[in-house]
């Protein structure tokens, strides 16, 4: 080997300084990074988004900076199917996991990536709502407590577990978590955090549906939250009776079904948000104090849409945009470039992402696309001009549906009863307001995004790893 140019006593000073990056960086220079998992943010419930009543600077700071995605969807806008999406990187028509399933099977467990990341010398943490059933914990984290609301039927679902001898909120209690888990990382090893917050889901189980901290009381008091979107009567007429009679409709009625509730309702979810947004500050902060703030990522995410009164709906599970559309932020801080992105990415696109920006070896079976290209360029084409997106789980009061979405058009179908196939020029029409499937001068782009529908679940369908467990005894919901 030719070191010429450097003298030979130069050669232990480059030996210490490389010495001293790896000390300062971990052992393989590699980035930490921080997941966070919001429940049931809509994609417009961010200040960055355009919201003028919500307030989140923390994020709104880390979108400014990073690399917001304008058009990021969820490929199945229901936590359980979502939360196996994004551990898996695999579509649900592939893993088949959501609710009413046993443990996610071992095939799929193998390719979770946090397994991968603790395989590849990473600390692995997850706090909060896993959302899947596993069968050993200690096998895929190195630290991790889950946990959701519980099922008290007031304000002890979101207020039963103790920092000391204070009992505190569950977006304050997983705060706390993550900073003790940074608090304690050594140097010398790169960590993976996963923090999935159970805010700012509703309660279901109580009256009151929403619950904040006391220090959230005054905030949005007097604020007015303006009327829901296609909130008229001819809207929710044109759903198809089963989701008219289904959960959806029933959560509206426990949230939104008088403008006084309503009023309430929302600025309890925006102070559920505000609430996690403050606890990402105090994370920021701990990272500064730490000294590696200059190579941790951030990433911000929800785990589906949502329906604030929208068609006189609550909840998610349907495939309009409101409901599969997301947030999501990637701060990575080493990039000295803000970018907002247009395309079209998904939930299991974060999956890939994460294991890319870790250098480790990404599954072959991953479905989702690496977003690492988008942190560095504007104008990055993802090979991808359609998306699938499907709501698989077979139960009455909750219409299953599935669809494709290309940037001018969606069309979706319910799957298990009789209704209309629907479709939307989102170009024209970008609130999904009027059905174009029986106007026959449709009739081509219908029968195209119908076969491209169908080819394309066909397509996840073939690539299970085993076959799917049955549904288990239906349970209370």
């Amino acid at each position: 080997m030719n070191f010429s140019g450097h003298s030979k006593r130069s050669i232990p000073s480059l030996i210490v300084f490389i010495l001293i990056s790896i000390s300062l960086n971990g052992q393989t220079g590699k980035p930490n990074i921080i997941f966070i998992l919001t429940d049931d943010q809509r994609w417009d419930a961010l200040g960055f988004a355009g919201n003028p009543i919500v307030k989140t600077p923390e994020m709104d700071a880390l979108a400014n900076a990073g690399t917001y995605f304008k058009n990021a969807f969820s490929t199945t806008p229901i936590c359980a199917a979502s939360r196996a999406s994004i551990l898996t990187g695999l579509y649900e028509r592939t893993h088949g996991y959501t609710f009413q399933k046993p443990r996610l099977k071992q095939p799929y467990v193998s390719i979770m990536y946090p397994k991968l990341m603790k395989e590849n010398g990473y600390q692995v943490g997850f706090f909060g709502k896993l959302g899947v059933i596993v069968d050993s914990a200690a096998q895929y984290f190195n630290e991790s407590d889950f946990y959701d609301r519980s099922g008290s039927p007031d304000r002890r679902g979101y207020f039963y577990k103790k920092i000391g001898q204070d009992t505190v909120h569950l977006t304050r209690y997983t705060g706390y978590q993550a900073l003790n888990f940074i608090e304690q990382s050594s140097p010398d090893k790169p960590f993976c955090l996963s923090l999935s917050f159970s805010a700012p889901h509703g309660h279901d189980n109580s009256a009151e549906q929403y619950f904040w901290q006391q220090q959230s009381d005054e905030l949005y008091r007097d604020a007015i939250i303006p009327e829901p979107l296609l909130g008229e009567d001819k809207y929710f007429n044109q759903l198809p009776k089963e989701v008219r009679a289904g959960f959806n409709r029933v959560r509206w009625k426990w949230r939104f079904d008088t403008p006084e509730k309503y009023q309430q309702m929302v600025r309890g979810y925006y102070r559920m948000i505000t609430e996690i947004d403050k606890e990402i500050g105090l994370i920021r902060q701990k990272l500064k104090e730490k000294g590696i703030e200059k190579n941790t990522v951030i990433i911000i995410m929800g785990d589906n849409g949502y329906f604030l009164g929208d068609r006189q709906l609550a909840d998610k599970w349907l495939m309009y945009d409101v409901s599969i559309r997301i947030p999501l932020i990637v701060y990575d801080p080493r990039v000295k470039k803000s970018i907002n992105v247009e395309n079209m990415v998904l939930n299991i696109d974060v999956t890939k992402t994460m294991l890319d920006l870790a250098g480790v070896t990404i599954p072959k079976e991953y479905q989702g696309q690496s977003l690492v290209p988008f942190l560095k360029k504007q104008n990055v084409q993802l090979k991808r001009d359609a998306i699938l997106v499907e709501h698989l789980w077979d139960l009455p009061d909750i219409p299953s549906s599935e669809g494709i979405r290309t940037e001018r058009w969606k069309y979706f179908r319910y799957r298990l009863i009789s209704a209309p196939d629907e479709l939307y020029d989102l170009k024209n029409d970008p609130l999904e307001q009027n059905n174009l499937a029986t106007n026959v001068k449709y009739a081509p782009v219908l029968l195209k995004l119908r076969n491209q529908c169908e080819a394309a679940a066909a397509n996840y369908q073939s690539k299970k790893l085993c076959p799917d467990d049955p549904f288990m005894k239906a349970k209370n919901f």
